[in-house]
């Protein structure tokens, strides 16, 4: 798959595959197959919470975010990620999510997030609640709710759904919908990484669509 790599001003990059062809029927019960996900999620997110704390005190004390915990939050929103691909949240595969916290560079949804050198001590104490206020609103349009760690409600689960109706009658996902529905989920993951503090970049307001971030003048790498 091809990616680009996550800089200091553009942090957060998500890049998605779509799969073809696609089951017809398979997304009817993707909600089972995906419960032993849901499982783990539920307290990998409880731990992710948790860390978050931890990184909260250490930003604001030494204007680091510890390297070990940064790391496992990020593989928190890469499973996270991975999960809603694959379910409701996208349905742009039928390969079934690894069990992992790592980059899995094989499997078609990716998520990359730069590691911060320096953060704001005075920015930790506001961004993930008022500064994000705003943004907040508009990810809870785009989700309807946060489910253990995977998301597939809102308008972005009705986008999926659509497409997977027309699945069913055509075999095919229709390109500008799965453009549109990357573009959303790009917005909630750049949320995400925001709110739990390992960027001091504020997410843009802005749809960028397609699977593969818009920004072409990044360095682009295998």
């Amino acid at each position: 798959m091809t990616t680009l790599t996550p800089t200091p001003d553009r942090p957060v990059r998500v890049t998605a595959v779509l799969d073809a062809p696609l089951s017809r029927w398979l997304w009817l019960v993707k909600w089972i197959l995906v419960l032993p996900h849901v499982v783990v999620l539920f307290f990998l997110w409880i731990a992710f919470s948790l860390v978050s704390v931890i990184a909260f005190f250490a930003i604001l004390f030494t204007e680091r975010y510890p390297r070990a915990l940064f790391d496992f939050n990020v593989g928190v929103l890469r499973w996270s990620w991975r999960v809603a691909y694959y379910s409701y949240g996208a349905l742009g595969t039928d390969r079934y999510p690894p069990f992992s916290l790592g980059p899995e560079p094989h499997y078609p949804a990716r998520l990359d997030i730069a590691y911060p050198e320096r953060l704001s001590r005075g920015l930790v104490l506001v961004k993930w609640w008022l500064l994000a206020i705003p943004q907040y609103i508009v990810v809870g349009f785009f989700l309807g709710g946060w489910h253990a760690g995977w998301w597939g409600g809102g308008l972005v689960g009705v986008l999926a759904l659509i497409a997977a109706v027309i699945m069913a009658f055509t075999e095919k996902y229709p390109q500008d919908l799965f453009d549109l529905v990357l573009g959303f989920n790009r917005w909630v993951l750049r949320v995400a990484a925001y709110a739990a503090l390992m960027t001091d970049v504020y997410p843009p307001f802005r749809l960028d669509m397609g699977g593969t971030e818009p920004d072409h003048q990044d360095r682009i790498v295998s």
